[in-house]
């Protein structure tokens, strides 16, 4: 959105009307600011009642120009206390929760609001992709699936369709085997999910385009269907590819990255992601991603050496909770390198460093995780 949607000059009519602010999740400086307004994803979007010290807006996940307006005006309308029906305040509330990490609440929150709702509410996209989301972030697969079956035909044909598709499928995904309802949520919410992308009408970026891509392939790889999951991810590569050619800038191009190393890791061709990264690192000497991704691509090409190389200029220049990920991967070098003793102790600088960071920061679910592996190297 950096890159795309904020340099718009359409928001300019925003200028005077919202204070911006932009929070790097990474620096301690904010630790106390996520403790109060816990950030699960990027980009998530938090507009800030200063009147009522609460929260007037949360939306999880990108927005297109027309989405990020729709989204301003709405939390306006809020804060000034506009024409607020019963399903208005419930979706504040539910805002307010998930704000503070409730998951659960907000997603009562939500369902409340959607029972509520008058004919033709302009926040039921909203309160759907939010509903849907909460559920995912509770772990409650269940819901979170039959929810997005649910709710779909009532915003199909919406921008907000993608994500309760898409949302639903991968909880659908997720779903152990065992489950009686699995494939038949799977069927349902991968039809959505692929009605929607097919749909002209529905403006998407092209990152928001490569989420479908992905639920779809998960979708495919949960159904055991290895030829529909290689075809799709040739296709995704291709668009992605096709997506990063048509940027503007360095910034927009990079956008692409992460996505387009994935895939090349998909189809086994992680070579490809090489130039590209390395282009990367050049136009921007002072970001960790472009090494850390180089690291992970080596590390797939039985490069150990250079994918060691490439995580000590990422370890140079990351700080704060991406640097455990950057470990992570570095402990996985080791491994395939035939170094035990260097992924432990890896490992265990990476603990350390967990349990040092401030709370706001500091996850006892993250921390619990790399013990566990510790604990399987010993």
């Amino acid at each position: 959105m950096k890159a795309y949607v904020y340099t718009d000059k359409g928001l300019g009519r925003y200028a005077g009307r919202f204070v911006w602010l932009s929070i790097n999740t990474e620096a301690a400086v904010n630790a106390a600011f996520l403790k109060k307004y816990p950030i699960p994803v990027l980009p998530t979007l938090i507009v800030l009642d200063p009147k009522r010290d609460s929260v007037a807006l949360r939306y999880a996940g990108g927005a297109t120009v027309p989405q990020l307006s729709k989204l301003l005006d709405e939390a306006e309308a809020t804060y000034f206390a506009r024409a607020r029906s019963a399903a208005d305040k419930l979706l504040v509330t539910g805002d307010a929760a998930s704000s503070e990490g409730k998951h659960g609440p907000a997603a009562k929150a939500y369902t409340e609001a959607i029972a509520a709702a008058p004919r033709k509410w302009s926040s039921l996209g909203r309160a759907a992709e939010a509903l849907v989301f909460a559920h995912s972030m509770a772990n409650a697969g269940i819901a979170c699936a039959e929810q997005a079956v649910s709710l779909y035909p009532r915003v199909k044909g919406t921008v907000s369709a993608a994500n309760v598709a898409a949302v639903g499928l991968s909880c659908a995904a997720g779903l152990d085997k065992a489950e009686p309802k699995r494939g038949t949520l799977l069927d349902k919410l991968e039809k959505a999910t692929r009605e929607t992308f097919d749909n002209p009408k529905i403006v998407l970026s092209d990152d928001d385009r490569s989420g479908l891509y992905l639920a779809l392939i998960e979708a495919k790889d949960a159904t055991g269907d290895d030829e529909g999951a290689i075809g799709l991810k040739a296709e995704w590569s291709a668009f992605l590819e096709g997506a990063a050619a048509r940027a503007k800038t360095p910034e927009q191009r990079t956008v692409y990255d992460s996505h387009r190393v994935s895939a090349y890791m998909e189809l086994g061709t992680p070579e490809k992601a090489i130039p590209m990264l390395e282009q990367s690192e050049r136009d921007f000497p002072g970001d960790y991603n472009p090494p850390a991704r180089l690291a992970l691509a080596y590390k797939e090409m039985k490069e150990y050496d250079k994918a060691l190389a490439a995580s000590d200029r990422a370890l140079a220049r990351v700080y704060g909770p991406r640097k455990l990920s950057v470990l992570s991967v570095r402990a996985d070098i080791y491994l395939a390198k035939g170094d035990p003793k260097a992924a432990r102790e890896t490992i265990v600088q990476a603990i350390e460093l967990a349990k040092s960071l401030p709370e706001g920061q500091r996850s006892d679910r993250r921390i619990a995780s790399l013990e566990k592996r510790l604990a399987g190297m010993q």
